[in-house]
């Protein structure tokens, strides 16, 4: 049932130029209206609207913030609500907010009729009959709209956003049936679970929140039916490829960005950050899909690495992985981390990665100095042997991982958490690490495990009937 008094966005844009003076119609190609209208005009049998969150992503270029900026403005000029029409849209920083004011101002101004009803501030529009303003602001300027009502709110490019702060700062009146929250992007860096980005693609995914619109475009995926199963990551990701004029565009951008910047930007997919360690495409290429976890097999020789914590901060982990000399690969077969988030009980994490180890037949374990004796008695007294490592640093790990991650002669596994701290390591004084407020623990212990499986001196193999004969009892202090 349509709301009384609504005007539909096709309607709404008929009578509007683009900023260019075309009719603003003859300007948005036929996915884009798709979108409208099933965001925008979809209602339930009591007028409600369908959805009241709305993800769209595709590459650069392809009219997200414009549609974005539309999409707002269809919400606060015209949409009826007894509630009022404020309206925000937060940008990544100043900058950011000010080209998407920019373009909001442009579009008004293109349009008398619409530039008659409202006055233009330096950071909000407001509409002349006192029924809301649209403020268009850097998201940490946002929080202190903590709380406020609002009928529509835009965030425009998330792909930096770690945590969900700002989402649950701005979130929706629940006695605002109409509120509608409408998120653009391209993928991140960081692309692994409580990522917002990550996380709002994987609920679109499985399409189990029925209130959301889930409209997704990238060079391995899409949301699109229409989109030919033999097209390119190209034509994948970029929709509105045919409306620029430049069939060369992208080969240039190609040529002239770095590979895992042009992936990002121009494909959709996850990339990395400047001053990366690793190559991104090695990287990627190292990771079987949909590979999380290899069954132990007897004759193996296996291997593990460990990353203790206090339990207080950083993630405690694992890594188990093998050596495959028909291959000449080390192969990584399991990674964890302690159950929970930290803060944690660091023995609950030796205790998980004891019965681990054994299910691998390992008697056997390799890791740092840190702690001094503790861990390594928590581990004795579980009947495993700690085994300090060689190396110095993380970062000295990580110089022997890199030669056989570029050389092919490693096997990872389909972890996005692994994955995102692998991407994301940086040089910096000349040594790997994280960036600043990152982690790399799974990314340590992978790379350890992976590096002592394919040294000389290999851990001696153990078979089930060797483990049936000599079960290790615990002691009786044994934590």
């Amino acid at each position: 049932m349509t709301p009384p008094g609504a005007i539909s966005p096709t309607a709404f844009f008929s009578g509007l130029k683009w900023v260019d003076g075309q009719p603003l119609l003859d300007t948005i190609e036929p996915y884009r209206m798709q979108i409208f209208n099933a965001v925008l005009w979809n209602f339930d049998d009591a007028g409600v609207p369908v959805y009241n969150l709305a993800l769209c992503g595709r590459a650069k270029k392809n009219w997200k913030t414009s549609d974005l900026i539309l999409a707002a403005l269809y919400r606060f000029l015209v949409w009826p609500s007894a509630a009022g029409n404020d309206c925000f849209i937060l940008a990544n920083d100043e900058a950011q907010a000010g080209d998407d004011l920019t373009l909001a101002k442009k579009f008004i101004r293109a349009n008398p009729d619409l530039d008659a009803e409202v006055t233009i501030n330096t950071k909000e529009i407001i509409r002349k009959d006192g029924l809301g303003a649209l403020r268009i602001l850097p998201a940490r300027d946002a929080i202190g709209a903590h709380g406020k009502t609002y009928g529509f709110v835009g965030f425009d490019e998330i792909h930096g956003y770690r945590t969900h702060d700002l989402f649950e700062a701005l979130a929706m009146d629940p006695t605002r049936l109409d509120a509608l929250v409408w998120i653009t992007s391209y993928s991140g860096i960081r692309h692994a679970p409580g990522i917002p980005l990550f996380d709002f693609m994987e609920a679109g995914k499985r399409g189990d929140d029925p209130r959301m619109c889930f409209s997704w475009y990238s060079g391995d995926y899409t949301t699109d039916p229409t989109v030919p199963e033999d097209a390119t990551p190209e034509q994948r990701a970029n929709p509105s490829l045919a409306s620029w004029g430049n069939d060369n565009y992208l080969a240039q951008q190609k040529r002239r960005l770095p590979n895992h910047k042009y992936r990002r930007l121009h494909l959709n997919l996850p990339g990395a950050p400047d001053g990366a360690a690793f190559d991104a495409n090695a990287i990627l290429a190292a990771v079987p899909a949909g590979r999380k976890r290899i069954e132990r097999e007897d004759g193996r020789r296996y291997c593990a690495y460990v990353d203790m914590s206090g339990g207080s901060n950083d993630e405690s982990a694992l890594a188990i992985s093998y050596y495959d000399k028909a291959l000449n690969r080390s192969i990584l077969v399991s990674i964890m981390a302690q159950t929970g988030k930290p803060p944690f009980n660091p023995r609950d994490a030796v205790r998980k990665f004891v019965l681990e180890l054994k299910s691998y037949g390992l008697l056997t374990v390799t890791g740092d100095r840190y702690g001094g004796e503790t861990f390594r008695a928590d581990f004795r007294d579980a009947g495993i042997t700690y085994v300090v490592t060689s190396y110095n640093s993380a970062s000295d790990i990580y110089d022997a991982f890199e030669p056989k991650l570029n050389a092919g002669e490693v096997e990872l596994l389909d972890v996005p958490k692994l994955q995102e701290q692998l991407l994301t390591l940086v040089l910096k004084s000349g040594k790997i690490s994280h960036q600043s407020g990152d982690h790399d623990d799974w990314a340590n212990v992978a790379c350890g495990a992976l590096v002592l499986a394919s040294s000389a001196s290999q851990p001696m193999i153990i078979s089930s009937a060797f483990l049936a004969a000599t079960k290790i009892r615990r002691r009786p202090n044994y934590f």
